[in-house]
């Protein structure tokens, strides 16, 4: 099972509240309090975000944070990499000098293709994209047509 950390899916449920109100500049607190997460958990990502630059922080009475970029710019990658760091599924992906298998082992290069497809995958989600529920709901196959015995509603 692939699993982000707890702290990198908060990223991007703050990152996607921001982006629902572009205009808007919110505190952590308010931000806590609108996506019911914990005020220091929110107030912790908020810093990674705008370490890397994903959002902006005025100090003072006025300010807040807000996305520095438009939603429509800013992947699920970007927010994922600015709290987890590089993507990758398996350790030897990430962190390459760790592991003593590194020089012959026959999965290394397999992990490394599944690492791109995953990143380009989160790259090509923007947080736009997360705002639209149904964005990436299946879509149903036509019904089929009801058999004799079946009744027929009509819609």
């Amino acid at each position: 099972m692939i699993i982000l950390s707890k702290l990198a899916d908060y990223g991007v449920i703050v990152a996607t509240h921001l982006a629902a109100y572009p205009a808007r500049q919110v505190t952590a607190g308010t931000v806590a309090i609108e996506t019911r997460l914990p005020q220091a958990t929110v107030a912790k990502v908020l810093k990674a975000l705008a370490h890397s630059g994903l959002v902006t922080a005025a100090r003072g009475a006025g300010g807040g944070y807000r996305l520095a970029r438009r939603a429509t710019e800013i992947s699920v990658a970007e927010v994922v990499a600015a709290i987890d760091g590089d993507i990758g599924l398996t350790q030897c992906s990430v962190h390459v000098d760790e592991c003593a298998r590194t020089t012959y082992c026959p999965t290394r290069p397999h992990w490394a293709a599944i690492n791109r497809a995953v990143g380009e995958a989160l790259s090509a989600i923007s947080l736009d994209a997360m705002l639209t529920p149904a964005a990436f709901v299946p879509r149903m196959a036509s019904p089929a047509a009801p058999q004799p015995d079946e009744p027929r509603f009509s819609a």
